[in-house]
């Protein structure tokens, strides 16, 4: 996880007083790095001649020691560079003074009272590299704290630690994070704490979503988050009637969270008011590109006021979305969160079969192995609809959940998955984006998926909350190198297994990856390489 942050230069600002330098001293001592351009004693400018840095501040200034060591000055101001300097720091110190257990007359300055200098933040570093602090360090209003602990949550999360200091002092994020790292209240939370302060009434921050379930996924989310805050939320997304949209929008909200598609329908009917948007956030911009929103996202920017704060999220970054991200995004911070590894409690494993066996293969692990609730992932809206609709032909109680499905049927299927009416849930991979369902025991892919990413996202429906989980992965021999990578990205091989009493007919299922194993080594070996063995399957059933 890297950042990069560019640097500003800007004049000489206002003076830093005595007792700043005693804030920045302590900081000091508690092992605050020192800035380019610093003096020892925390002010900017041209450094003292040799031979009286040791006994002299800037100007010739006399300076005395504080106890372990950290300077402090005696008389006179000390020019700072940056107009907010001052404010930046006391947040320096105190950030440093929580981390070491520092307190000045019993009390500690509000660090977040102006924009983030670059030169200054290195308060960052520790709140991005340690993984131990809570969320009490990023000086979050009380009343959110209040709903970050009800949630449950106590350790942020690696983007948070990164992203959430950034927003909160006003500056553009461009994230390239997956779904499970945190990324919602890498968002929310400092869009709240910002929000408590100013106008109510209108419409000042707006969350771009590609689907209709991550949309209510993170205004449950900003719901869960604003009940002591008097701070509202409104999803706009198609699929349901317009009538309790555009009522919730003219009631006055200060945050809409929309797919791109009705807002604009909305925005088209004078609903939606979006002149005086402070923060836009476009989250899964990728997938707003692939379900071909690109053109929507873009009429909804030249609606917006040019001077807002800008947070942008993406999976990937193909040329498309690197590209609107430079249009939109001024001076960001650039966060990248590596690819989130399977949870530990989950057990990974391959059938190998055959097109014409698939669907027999899948009917036979439901009914012997994959008791319980069970989520069935396809790789195209038609077969997810064929193949639940196959399932309950069979007396399984099964739910569809795919794109092409109106909204209220979304929600029932989801609904009912959550509450046991349906055992198994087949489902796309867009349409699953934003199911939040616990207790999942088994996770099967009846198609395999096209990338690692995509394996992770899936698998990670199963195995939460420290519950056990299993993923069940049908393949064929075009599988092969996904396979591969996937056990790499996992560190461990995955178990190969057959069914029992199955009838496979010709097919051979211990040999049935072995062909391009074999030429894979053999490549490497300049053909003379040994042939592999059958790999060795355990058998279920």
């Amino acid at each position: 996880m890297q950042s990069r942050v560019c640097r500003r230069h800007a004049p000489a600002g206002p003076l830093l007083r005595r007792d700043d330098a005693v804030h920045l001293g302590r900081l000091r001592a508690a092992g605050r790095p020192r800035v380019a351009g610093e003096d020892e004693c925390g002010a900017s400018g041209p450094p003292a001649a040799a031979g009286d840095r040791r006994d002299h501040g800037p100007g010739g200034r006399r300076r005395r020691a504080l106890p372990g060591g950290s300077p402090r000055l005696s008389r006179g101001p000390a020019r700072v560079r940056h107009e907010s300097d001052l404010a930046l720091f006391r947040r320096d110190a105190y950030l440093g003074e929580v981390l070491s257990g520092i307190s000045v007359n019993g009390s500690h300055p509000d660090p977040y009272k102006s924009p983030l200098r670059a030169e200054n933040a290195t308060w960052l570093i520790r709140a991005k590299e340690n993984p131990e602090l809570s969320f009490e360090i990023f000086g979050l209003d009380p009343r959110i704290l209040d709903g970050v602990r009800a949630a449950g949550y106590t350790t942020p999360t690696p983007i948070q630690r990164q992203a959430i200091p950034e927003v909160m002092a006003g500056r553009d994020v461009l994230g390239v994070a997956q779904t499970g790292t945190g990324k919602t209240a890498a968002f929310a939370l400092p869009i709240l704490h910002r929000l408590l302060d100013g106008p109510r009434g209108r419409t000042r921050a707006l969350i771009v979503a590609p689907t209709r379930e991550l949309a209510e996924q993170i205004h449950g989310f900003f719901h869960t988050m604003t009940r002591r805050t008097g701070l509202r939320s409104a999803t706009v997304y198609g699929g349901v009637g317009r009538a309790s949209q555009a009522q919730a929008l003219r009631r006055g909200t200060e945050i809409i969270v929309a797919c791109p598609g009705r807002l604009l329908d909305h925005m088209g009917e004078g609903d939606a008011d979006l002149s005086g948007i402070e923060i836009l956030v476009l989250d899964e911009a990728d997938r707003m590109c692939d379900m071909g929103f690109l053109p929507d996202v873009k009429r909804i920017l030249r609606e917006l006021p040019i001077d807002r704060q800008t947070l942008f999220f993406s999976a990937t970054m193909p040329m498309d979305i690197r590209g609107l991200a430079d249009r939109i995004l001024r001076n960001p911070l650039a966060v990248q969160v590596d690819t989130i590894a399977p949870a530990a409690t989950v057990a990974h494993s391959i059938y190998p079969t055959t097109d014409r066996l698939r669907k027999s293969m899948l009917e036979t692990l439901l009914r012997r192995v994959a008791t319980g609730r069970t989520l069935v992932f396809t790789r195209t809206k038609h077969r997810a609809r064929s193949l639940a609709q196959d399932l309950e032909r069979c007396g399984m109680r099964v739910a569809e959940l795919q794109g092409n499905m109106p909204q209220s049927k979304r929600q029932q299927a989801i609904d009912g998955f959550r509450s046991g009416r349906y055992d198994i849930l087949v489902a796309t991979d867009i349409a699953a984006r934003g199911i939040d369902v616990t207790a999942v025991k088994h996770v099967i892919n009846y198609d395999a998926p096209d990338t690692v990413d995509a394996y992770t996202h899936r698998i990670g429906r199963t195995g939460r909350a420290l519950l056990t989980g299993e993923a069940f992965t049908l393949v064929d021999s075009d599988d092969s190198e996904l396979i591969e990578r996937i056990e790499k990205t996992l560190g461990v091989p995955l178990e190969r297994r057959r069914i029992e009493g199955f009838d496979y007919g010709a097919f051979t299922p211990e040999t049935a990856l072995n062909p391009v194993r074999r030429a894979a080594a053999s490549g490497r070996s300049g053909g003379g390489g040994r042939r592999r063995a059958p790999t060795r399957m355990k058998r279920f059933g």
